[in-house]
């Protein structure tokens, strides 16, 4: 500031930008933190397993822990694919139709005809891995539904 002064140039205009530059930057801070917020409470990419994974994903991870031939893995595929494209379906219909209750009962069937169909491509030894694994799944869901019911 003292060489503007020095050189006799007024300092007035020159703090005014600088406080409008400042809150410009605090503005853009803050939207940031805000876009970073919403990603985490959105849950950016699900790492857990099951429903909320797309189908190839589903496979490498059943792949993972079965290790599937290239045929059950192709078979699976088609499985989840056509799950994931029934479930957006009814998701869509019960948006429009607001009848959720409907939704989770169809939901519920649906899981337990795919679950057939996924046993029915696993070997004995397979399916005995599996059925281990969803009951693992279905506990630590229910751990993290009486956290999150507890944090409420």
């Amino acid at each position: 500031m003292k060489l503007f002064q020095f050189f006799g140039i007024a300092s007035s205009p020159l703090k005014t930008k600088l406080k409008q530059m400042k809150k410009l930057m605090m503005i853009c801070g803050l939207l940031f933190g805000m876009v970073v917020f919403a990603q985490a409470q959105q849950g950016g990419g699900r790492q857990g397993g099951g429903m909320g994974m797309n189908p190839e994903a589903r496979v490498k991870q059943l792949d993972e822990k079965l290790k599937l031939a290239d045929d059950q893995k192709t078979k699976l595929s088609t499985i989840f694919t056509e799950q994931a494209d029934a479930q957006k379906k009814l998701r869509e219909e019960a948006q429009a139709s607001g009848d959720r209750a409907a939704m989770r009962e169809k939901m519920t069937k649906m899981r337990e005809e795919n679950d057939k169909k996924v046993n029915a491509v696993l070997t004995a030894e397979q399916q005995k891995t599996y059925k281990a694994w969803q009951e693992e799944q279905r506990a630590e869901m229910q751990k993290r539904m009486a956290e999150r019911n507890n944090n409420n």
